[in-house]
């Protein structure tokens, strides 16, 4: 049977290509297929501890068995907007235009500038008492290296759903009434927006730990990759590691 493998970030890298059909045996599992992988692609072997599979979009473990038709995608550890990437007077950018690559009711992942006051004046409500941005901004450095630019990859389908999946998991935990998430893709400059989330409530604590949990859980678990550009060369972002319930490749 012949089922179809994805490749993302270094991984892409590595193979020279983001996807392949390959043939296994009936009733093959992920691990057989990864067997597989690493005849054609060596250096997976060596990632197999920090990997994460998925399955038809859904993250399974090792012994999963697969169908004719499935498509397996081999996730490094992501790399979504982090906390520490926003600076305080980003430099003047573009008009923001909001055209919907792919869109939840939660959730939007775009190709263009995101428009954070747009973003948030859809969000509010007469009877929310706090309202709550944050945005995560291209800096200029990483390490002491000078960053030119960079340029985020997803595995979109899947990212909406998780990010989907989190704001849906936040409005019951924290008791907020309504969230927003957009993160943007492609190349992005100095200054400008990689995501924004929002978070609209009746309190502001609440509005201020809903929006933590859901930055710090979408750049752990949500496929989102960056590659950096610096002026010496370009290196994937080293991820966070995915959080202990989400199976390893090797596990």
């Amino acid at each position: 049977m012949r089922v179809r493998v994805l490749f993302f970030g270094m991984l892409k890298d590595a193979a020279g290509k983001s996807s392949d059909e390959i043939e296994i045996d009936d009733g093959a599992s992920v691990r057989d297929l990864l067997a597989d992988c690493e005849a054609q692609v060596p250096r997976l072997k060596e990632s197999l501890g920090s990997l994460a599979v998925a399955v038809n979009q859904q993250y399974v473990g090792p012994e999963t068995k697969l169908k004719a038709g499935d498509e397996v995608a081999l996730l490094p550890p992501v790399s979504g907007g982090a906390p520490d990437g926003a600076s305080e007077t980003p430099p003047t950018q573009p008009e923001p235009a909001l055209t919907e690559l792919k869109g939840g009711r939660y959730a939007l992942i775009v190709r263009e500038a995101i428009d954070t006051a747009a973003t948030l004046s859809r969000l509010k409500r007469g009877e929310d008492g706090a309202a709550l941005v944050f945005e995560g901004v291209v800096r200029n450095q990483t390490r002491g290296r000078k960053t030119r630019y960079l340029d985020y990859e997803a595995y979109e389908e899947m990212a909406l759903a998780q990010m989907e999946s989190l704001a849906e998991r936040a409005l019951v935990q924290f008791q907020v009434r309504d969230i927003a998430i957009v993160h943007r893709l492609g190349r992005l400059e100095i200054g400008e927006t990689s995501v924004v989330i929002a978070v609209a409530s009746a309190h502001r604590a609440a509005a201020f730990d809903a929006c933590r949990w859901l930055i710090d859980t979408l750049k752990k678990t949500v496929p989102i990759w960056k590659k950096e550009y610096f002026e010496d060369g370009a290196v994937w972002a080293d991820g966070d590691a995915f959080p202990a319930e989400i199976p390893r490749a090797n596990s």
